[in-house]
């Protein structure tokens, strides 16, 4: 019923005690907003009370003055009021404003002060800086140790190996309690940022969102990856969780929250609303689990409220409240030798507001008395040392570690002792070789031959081939996990939508729905900066997928070394040079015959003329007698043109039998972006899409052809010559008149595989990247998917892969567009078609004259047989 009426009514007590007649009377000043203070004060008299062998027989009392928070006054005016009742020491639990006046006062009255300090608003605590005494003597006693955080958070950091974090700490926390932290750091050369929160946590992550670039916010997201925060516990909480909301944190990010006061259910509360590892540094009292020094006052087993287990009164308590009620004991151990010793000093009653008060005379001795002592309680050890503050403290640091669960059970990792320094490890322990019992989720977009079906049975998940699963299943069998593969809704890789957010597997890791993400997925710059990629399995360029023109056959290809117009000038100038000679071999047998000298020319007639001149230009032979210089200028001119024309001609036709021109002038992105005749585009939203628009709208960029080619692919938003899907362009390519820009190994597939054999692929290397597997941002697979990769790629095992899904010789052959010189080996029959079509002209010409003469000669051979025998039968008549 006394520890009922305790706890309920405590000014009761409070004014017994002033009443009561007792030689130990001591003061005490709590704070308004400190709830339980003035209760375990009043406990911890109460069990000493318990026991008349402590104190002889002699009772404490007490006077309990309550305060506002940080009000230095007030707290002034209370402690004159107690002083002039007679106090043998004053205890007090305040903050650091109104702690620095009582010093003060204290010091001046030689009255002993025992000061709790106590947390503001639940921030992690700071060292009081006080005043110097004027003489030398300061009776200010702190019953809670030096704050020690920055020691411990200096061997954490140090022993994680941190080289670059962020301090995270709110506008209760005094930033200069950061000061001897910050410059033991900078001397290990760490990179430490600060950053104060506002009491309003949702609208400190709301301005990040507006005020930050894209890439500002990644470089921030990647700054919380390592994080401490000096917050109190409900701020750590929504701290952490707005972060996980606003996708900044990430299953890598590492959490170390620092502060001496959170109990277990606060420390489970911020344990599953965070995302990834978290450390607590907290402080502990290994004490309490002991009844034998909680519960016995000189060998005397007390009754009270800390010594019943099933009351869990202990739970209930702060840090501040233990150090209250331990300071109290050690005032007791001071008073029980003092009697001992016989060396009392009665109280007096002072008033402070007189000048020419003088201070307790029997102040020195009682703070000396209490310096000397040294009691264990809640707290344990309690001593005061030479500079007044009580040097033991133990701190132990609690973690969870990467699982598949990703550290819902929180478990103890070290400790830390202000005697014995540093007891455990800190070391982070990444994923090792063996994944056994895990299953990630896998989403993927179909993508020949990256991703393709292999099998479809009614009612049992699809399965999946192709050159990325196959890599997904070394990796399986190697690290020992297990998978479930989906495909994206939208079936897309992922872009970035107008509101920020992203669609496609791109959208799936960074909504926290899948794992990984595995297909034909680029490495971009805007990717990496939401998700995390593996090192390249697969090197990436753009290639340009087009329809093969047609081969043209024409017979008369033996005219194509010359235009029209020179074949039309040819046969115009052999008749005017055949003219030419003629009149002139008419000259000369004018001449000849003038001269009285015979002459006889094959070049007599105008036919016989334009014969020799044909003859010398096909060279073979029809000279003729030049005899004049005339007709030798004539025929000198003549064949000097004939020798350069049929050299000409020669060379020229060589090329055109030797070489099988496919009439294709697209082999380069610069070839494509000159043209205007053959539409091309991409697929839509697509990296490849993103690359060419930010290539083409670059003004930086010296090179025209990405202007060119944006021109044509973003043409009306992308809407009249992109695709929305990659299977979507390779049938419009196949179909001709367009060209397909997209993943080279993605067409190099396709045109080995089509049954016609009818696109090929061309195109300079542009866009260097590769492929990799996508995960979640800070996912803890990144690097040992990564290490896998390389071992595949040292011991050949990707290049087995790749001769796999892109063999060089097959049913198609890539190379067959780009080196047409191999059909050009061997000369085809329509090549000379056309000289064989002359030939069989020219011997059906030749043979339809030969016929034409016959008749004509029969026909004259008819008409002159009767002239003949008329003619003979008139000549012998005659005779």
């Amino acid at each position: 019923m006394e520890m009922l009426m305790l706890c309920l009514f405590p000014w009761i007590f409070q004014c017994l005690s002033v009443r009561a007649d007792s030689i130990i009377h001591i003061g005490a000043i709590f704070e308004e907003n400190a709830v339980k203070d003035d209760e375990v004060f009043q406990l911890a008299v109460s069990d000493l009370s318990l026991n008349d062998d402590i104190l002889q027989s002699e009772k404490i009392t007490y006077s309990i003055k309550f305060i506002e928070a940080n009000n230095p006054f007030q707290a002034v005016q209370e402690a004159c009021d107690l002083m002039t009742q007679g106090i043998l020491a004053l205890v007090t639990s305040t903050g650091c404003a109104s702690a620095n006046a009582l010093q003060s006062l204290t010091d001046a009255m030689h009255i002993p002060h025992i000061f709790v300090q106590r947390n503001s608003g639940g921030s992690p605590r700071t060292v009081c800086q006080f005043n110097p005494s004027p003489e030398g003597e300061e009776y200010t006693l702190a019953a809670r140790p030096p704050v020690r955080l920055n020691d411990v958070m200096l061997k954490l950091v140090t022993e994680l190996r941190w080289q670059k974090f962020i301090v995270f700490y709110d506008s209760d926390y005094d930033i200069r309690g950061l000061q001897g932290f910050l410059d033991q750091a900078s001397r290990l050369g760490l990179d430490v940022s600060l950053q104060k929160v506002d009491r309003n946590i949702s609208r400190v992550f709301a301005t990040l969102f507006t005020s930050m670039k894209t890439e500002e916010l990644n470089r921030y997201r990647d700054t919380l990856r390592r994080a401490i925060l000096l917050l109190s516990p409900r701020g750590a909480q929504s701290f952490i969780s707005e972060a996980v909301e606003t996708n900044l944190a990430s299953k890598d990010s590492h959490w170390v929250y620092v502060n001496e006061e959170i109990n277990d259910a606060e420390i489970v509360e911020l344990v599953h609303s965070a995302l990834g590892r978290i450390t607590v540094i907290r402080q502990i009292f290994p004490s309490l689990k002991d009844n034998n020094i909680r519960c016995v006052r000189n060998n005397h087993r007390i009754a009270s409220l800390p010594c019943d287990p099933q009351e869990g009164y202990l739970q209930m308590l702060q840090v501040s409240n233990l150090y209250l009620y331990d300071s109290v004991l050690m005032l007791a151990n001071a008073f029980h030798r003092k009697l001992e010793d016989r060396k009392w000093h009665s109280m007096a009653s002072l008033n402070c507001m007189r000048k020419s008060t003088k201070p307790w005379n029997g102040g020195r001795s009682m703070l000396d008395t209490i310096k000397k002592g040294r009691i264990t309680g809640l707290t344990g050890i309690m001593e005061f040392k030479e500079a007044g503050a009580n040097p033991h403290v133990q701190f132990e640091i609690l973690g969870t570690s990467y699982s598949e669960t990703f550290g819902k059970d929180v478990r103890r990792l070290a400790t830390w002792d202000s005697m014995k320094g540093f007891n455990g490890s800190l070391q982070e322990k990444p994923l090792n070789n063996d994944l056994q019992g895990l299953t990630l989720k896998v989403v993927t977009v179909l993508e020949e031959p990256f991703v393709m079906v292999a099998e479809n049975i009614l009612g049992q998940p699809k399965r999946y081939k192709g050159f990325s699963i196959e890599i997904l299943d070394e990796l399986s069998n190697r690290l020992g996990f297990k998978y479930e593969i989906y495909q994206a809704p939208d079936g897309k890789y992922g872009h970035q939508l107008s509101n920020g957010s992203w669609n496609g597997m791109i959208g799936e890791l960074i909504n926290k729905r899948a794992d990984i993400a595995i297909s034909a997925i680029t490495i971009t710059p805007e990717r990496e900066n939401v998700v995390d990629f593996t090192k390249r399995y697969l090197d990436y360029s753009v290639g340009i997928l087009i329809k093969k023109p047609e081969e043209r056959i024409n017979i008369f290809s033996l005219f194509a070394p010359f235009d029209f117009a020179v074949w039309a000038c040819i046969a115009a100038v052999i008749p005017v040079v055949g003219v030419l000679i003629f009149v002139l071999n008419r000259i000369q047998a004018v001449r000849a015959q003038n001269s009285s000298q015979t002459s006889q020319s094959t070049s007599s007639t105008l036919h016989s003329a334009i014969w020799i001149v044909y003859g010398a230009f096909v060279q073979q032979g029809g000279e003729s007698a030049a005899n004049s210089v005339a007709m030798r200028i004539v025929m000198g001119s003549w064949w000097l043109f004939t020798l350069i024309v049929c050299s000409s001609y020669t060379a020229n036709l060589a090329a055109f039998l030797t070489v099988s021109r496919m009439d294709n002038p697209i082999r380069t992105f610069q070839d494509l972006a000159k043209q205007v005749d053959l539409p091309y585009g991409t697929v839509k939203d697509s990296s490849v899409y993103e690359y060419f628009k930010s290539k083409g709208t670059n003004t930086l960029v010296q090179d025209r052809t990405f202007a060119e080619l944006w021109r044509t692919i973003g043409k009306n938003n992308g809407s009249d010559n992109c695709v929305s899907s990659p299977s979507e362009g390779i049938r419009k390519a196949k179909r001709g008149n367009y060209a397909f820009l997209w993943d080279v190994t993605v067409v190099e597939y396709a045109a080995l595989t089509d049954d016609e054999c009818s696109v090929a692929v061309t195109g300079n290397t542009i866009s260097s990247k590769g492929y990799g597997i996508a995960l979640q941002h800070g996912s803890p697979y990144r690097d040992i998917f990564s290490q896998r990769i390389l071992e595949f790629q040292d011991s050949g095992r990707l290049d087995v892969l790749k001769e796999k899904w892109w063999p060089r010789t097959g049913r198609c052959d890539l190379n067959s567009h780009n080196n047409a010189q191999n059909d050009g080996k061997a000369l085809k029959l329509h090549s000379f078609a056309g000289v064989f079509c002359i030939l069989a002209i020219g011997l059906l010409l030749a043979c339809l004259v030969a016929a034409l003469e016959l008749w004509w000669n029969s026909n004259r051979c008819r008409q002159d047989s009767p002239k003949e025998v008329h003619n003979y039968y008139s000549y012998y008549i005659k005779g």
